[in-house]
């Protein structure tokens, strides 16, 4: 087990991850018994986001250790883990090639900050099955440089759910492609399956489809949100990854009614084009409550069969062009 808490963690030791594996090729992680984390000192960090009605955040210190974290490897296989309470992420896999992720349980209190299940970052050919996750943040998120991803047969929440993003920060070039996400089950979470980035950024998010989703009870079942801010003072820019060649086919279930079922918040100069929705049947948790209409801003795309709510607000493609020069191949 890790040491209890920020001030027992020894000065000359990187509070940026517990345990790392750096350049390994071929590896097998499996095994029974449970990792503990012991993460809770950490999330009371001054500088962490608390919720509730007295929740702060402080300026100071805020390194938190990753419980589990690949670099620069190659044909990783982790499975049959259970493990809680992290710090921070409980994996994280960064510039990694060919790697499967399968039948874990992951298990963290939903007030517990930054704790998200699995983050990749510029890594590719990734498999990630079969796994129950509950946490404070996103169950898996895909930040930039990942391209070949599938993620299949997660049960996911309570939790922020399943998220691409946020892409973009400090005015980078972010390119994700190719990612497929499917067969799983989002629960009693702030979103469902999520696209989130910066103003001010490049680059692009294409080629995406989220399939045979259930939702239950959701916040933000569908969401794009290219307006992504940590503040209440971030001023509109002109550039703006682009995102593109999204589809949504056979999300089913029911949501939170405090936001709208469906919300593609695009940016001003590049708007959203090639979404499509097959198949979305999205209703209120409560019962006897009135439908809410899902939220549209410079998307277009096509509804290949009649959704619920329906999507009125979605712009058809005949009149949108995209300058391609920065799309990501």
């Amino acid at each position: 087990m890790p040491l209890d808490g920020p001030d027992s963690w020894p000065r000359n030791i990187s509070k940026r991850q517990w345990l790392v594996f750096y350049r390994v090729d071929g590896m097998l992680m499996q095994g029974g018994g449970l990792v503990d984390g012991k993460g809770e000192e950490w999330w009371n960090l001054p500088c962490k986001p608390h919720k509730g009605i007295n929740g702060t955040t402080m300026p100071g210190p805020c390194d938190s250790p990753v419980a589990i974290r690949f670099f620069m490897s190659t044909n990783l296989t982790v499975k049959e883990l259970k493990i809680k309470n992290s710090p921070q992420f409980h994996f994280r896999f960064d510039f990694c090639h060919s790697v499967r992720v399968e039948s874990l349980t992951i298990k963290t209190p939903a007030q517990s900050p930054n704790t998200d299940g699995i983050h990749i970052e510029n890594t590719n050919n990734v498999k990630i099955y079969n796994f129950f996750i509950s946490n404070g943040d996103d169950c898996v998120s895909i930040g930039a440089g990942c391209y070949d991803v599938d993620i299949k047969n997660i049960t996911c929440g309570p939790s922020h759910g399943i998220s691409i993003g946020s892409q973009g920060v400090n005015h980078s070039r972010a390119c994700v492609s190719n990612i497929t996400i499917s067969d799983s089950v989002i629960q009693h979470s702030d979103n469902g399956v999520r696209i989130k980035t910066w103003q001010g950024s490049s680059g692009c998010v294409s080629k995406v489809e989220f399939r045979n989703i259930s939702m239950e009870a959701v916040r933000n079942p569908i969401i794009i949100d290219q307006y992504y801010c940590l503040t209440k003072n971030c001023s509109n820019q002109t550039s703006a990854v682009k995102i593109n060649d999204i589809s949504y086919v056979n999300i089913k279930g029911s949501y939170d009614v405090r936001s709208p079922p469906m919300s593609f918040s695009c940016s001003d100069s590049t708007p959203c084009i090639n979404l499509t929705l097959a198949q979305v049947e999205l209703q209120p948790a409560t019962r006897g409550r009135i439908v809410a209409n899902p939220y549209c801003w410079n998307a277009h795309g096509t509804v290949l069969t009649q959704t619920i709510p329906p999507v009125y607000c979605l712009m058809e493609e005949t009149n949108v062009t995209i300058d391609n020069t920065n799309l990501c191949g």
